[in-house]
């Protein structure tokens, strides 16, 4: 706990000086129709905490409308048992691979109707961004980004796969911007 920072009535409720402090609970997505990485994270004042992370698999021999079912009704659950008041997600970068391209676009559009059918605003962040507000450099590499997501969230081990890593990222660069209050 922050020196100064004090529980006050109420659960999960912190009093800095004066100041009320709400917990804020953010959700990051790595959209993927294979794998798409979620972190759960709690974030109040400064201090951030990992609630709930991992990632979302489909079986690659599925047709791709059943795999976004999939990849909705799992998105559906984790909202409504965390119960997010915003995400952060991964924007779609330039893919050489049209049909990788096509297919995480999808899969990032499921994302972002499952989070308005649940009343969640959400926000898109490019990996340059992602990587600036975790590292302080927007070109570090995923090995970086993987020990400072470590380090933020005092984790004893690196989330598994890189996915779950990006989306914890993805939750700490949501948690830094300006739009998250």
């Amino acid at each position: 706990m922050f020196r100064g920072l004090t529980p006050f009535s109420g659960r999960g409720h912190f009093r800095w000086g004066r100041c009320i402090l709400h917990p804020m609970i953010i959700l990051g997505i790595d959209p993927g129709i294979a794998t798409t990485g979620y972190g759960v994270i709690e974030k109040t004042g400064h201090k951030l905490v990992a609630v709930a992370y991992g990632a979302i698999l489909t079986p690659a021999g599925m047709d791709l409308p059943e795999r976004l079912l999939m990849l909705s009704r799992e998105l559906q659950t984790i909202m409504q048992t965390h119960q997010p008041e915003s995400l952060g997600i991964e924007e779609l970068f330039f893919n050489t691979n049209v049909k990788t391209a096509m297919t995480v676009g999808q899969a990032r559009g499921v994302v972002l109707l499952v989070a308005e059918q649940n009343g969640i605003k959400s926000t898109g962040y490019t990996p340059p961004q992602v990587k600036s507000a975790v590292c302080g450099y927007g070109k570090a590499d995923k090995i970086q980004v993987q020990d400072m997501v470590m380090r933020l969230l005092n984790l004893k081990a690196k989330p598994k796969p890189d996915d779950v890593a990006d989306a914890l990222a993805i939750a700490i660069c949501h948690a830094h911007s300006s739009w998250v209050h």
